[in-house]
């Protein structure tokens, strides 16, 4: 069966389309008009086995907020519709991942159950890229993912030499954590309620 999230969320400030496949080969198509971004989110496709398109109109002009949180919401809400009733899937996972000198640590369920918490965050400047990606939108990013695909995610940054290094090597802790919680290992739903999911 297709694994396939596909969302489409316009507002005044945005106009972002999200297509998702769990079960890709890590392919990436995505716009977003913040360079580094992009990249990030190719990071989080290639390391996550996903094949992922994104596309944005956004008020960069304004700020790379809207742009940011936007593209998290969706990106939960296609992750959310993808895995339907998260049926057989491995469910929890954990990966750590090093980058030269930055070493970070992801661990996720995806229990339908919304939580986020980061610890060791601490960039040394604003932002990277141009137009850049402000990096106190980074966790905000996570934050939107979590509260829209019922992940509970704990990210701890164990080593930090520089900022792209240390966001870069998140992204695909996250990715590989990922990769394997969504893995079909199994028949039923991995919980002893009988259910997963939100609501």
């Amino acid at each position: 069966m297709s694994r396939v999230g596909e969302v489409r969320r316009r507002t005044e400030e945005t106009d972002v389309s999200v297509r998702m496949d769990l079960d890709g080969e890590g392919s990436a198509d995505v716009d977003t008009g913040l360079p580094f971004f992009d990249h990030l989110l190719e990071q989080l496709a290639l390391h996550g086995g996903l094949d992922l398109e994104v596309e944005v109109v956004g008020d960069l002009e304004v700020d790379d907020h809207h742009v940011v949180e936007d593209v998290g919401i969706c990106l939960g809400k296609a992750l959310d519709e993808a895995l339907g009733d998260r049926s057989g899937i491995r469910r929890m996972a954990w990966s750590m991942v090093p980058m030269d000198g930055s070493l970070v640590l992801c661990a996720l369920d995806l229990s339908g159950r919304a939580y986020l918490r980061v610890s060791g965050f601490n960039p040394s400047r604003p932002g990277i890229g141009d137009p850049p990606l402000s990096l106190e939108n980074v966790p905000h990013f996570w934050r939107s993912f979590c509260e829209n695909s019922g992940t509970t995610m704990h990210v701890e940054f164990r080593a930090w030499d520089n900022d792209h290094h240390a966001v870069e090597a998140m992204f695909k802790a996250v990715a590989r954590a990922l990769r394997e919680a969504v893995e079909v290992v199994e028949e039923g739903v991995p919980s002893t309620k009988g259910r997963l999911g939100r609501g």
